[in-house]
């Protein structure tokens, strides 16, 4: 079920991570609400077929692609991009393991992708968006930044990473008019040959189940329109009830 609350028009979107999955989601759902969204993704195929789906439903969208673990590519990118309303932190990856056995360049891999282009990014479009006196900032967190989880030490570190980064954004930029603000999901069903891994998850939580992309995407969009005009510094879960249980 997705809703179109037309809340967003005339505002710019960037979703990083786009292409696939939550991101694929979100972007849409912004786009259903008015929006015109950056995609962004590595693949250029997936990132044109993207956006001709979100034009087939009547949004307006365009694909940059960049790979965002690499720093000077970030700055190129946010310079192409120009200046945005919105900005979406959801591109990462995860890698699960023994903390003992992890490779280090999984473990350096991941802080890139998850921890410091969200860093980055952030300091590219945050003073455009302090010179326009608005702006909202959407970090893509995890019930893993929160819970302990077997073989999760290191990616549930970048994901409290990210919650750290919503309140310390809010102390510096909500007073100069931007909204910061993370979503913890829980389990989503983002892959059809991980089915049976997103059911077990799924069945720890309070509501038995995972989620469906479109379910997080609403609370993200919620987040980034004026009806959260009052929202900052907080990380709302979305996550079945799994870190209240």
């Amino acid at each position: 079920m997705t809703t179109q609350q037309h809340d967003l028009d005339g505002l710019k979107a960037l979703v990083t991570g786009a292409t696939s999955g939550l991101g694929r989601a979100i972007a849409f759902q912004l786009a259903r609400d008015g929006a015109e969204v950056t995609v962004h993704g590595r693949d250029v195929g997936r990132g044109v077929q993207t956006v001709e789906e979100i034009q087939l439903q009547g949004g307006r969208a365009h694909f940059v692609a960049a790979d965002l673990a690499d720093a000077a590519s970030i700055a190129r990118f946010a310079k192409e991009v120009g200046d945005i309303d919105i900005l979406v932190n959801n591109a990462g990856f995860s890698v699960w393991g023994p903390t003992e056995t992890f490779a280090l360049a999984s473990f350096d891999a991941m802080f890139a992708a998850n921890v410091r282009a969200p860093f980055l990014l952030v300091a590219a479009f945050a003073p455009g968006m302090v010179a326009r006196g608005t702006g909202s900032v959407i970090n893509i967190s995890s019930m893993a930044g929160r819970l302990g989880l077997a073989g999760g030490a290191a990616y549930g570190a970048t994901k409290a990473a990210l919650a750290s980064f919503t309140q310390a954004w809010a102390a510096e930029y909500s007073p100069r008019g931007i909204r910061v603000n993370a979503v913890a999901p829980g389990p989503i069903y983002t892959r059809p040959e991980a089915r049976d891994l997103f059911d077990s998850l799924g069945a720890a939580t309070a509501m038995k189940r995972a989620a469906d992309p479109p379910e997080i995407a609403e609370v993200v969009a919620f987040l980034a329109s004026p009806r959260a005009s009052y929202m900052t510094g907080a990380i709302v879960a979305v996550d079945g009830g799994r870190t209240a249980i």
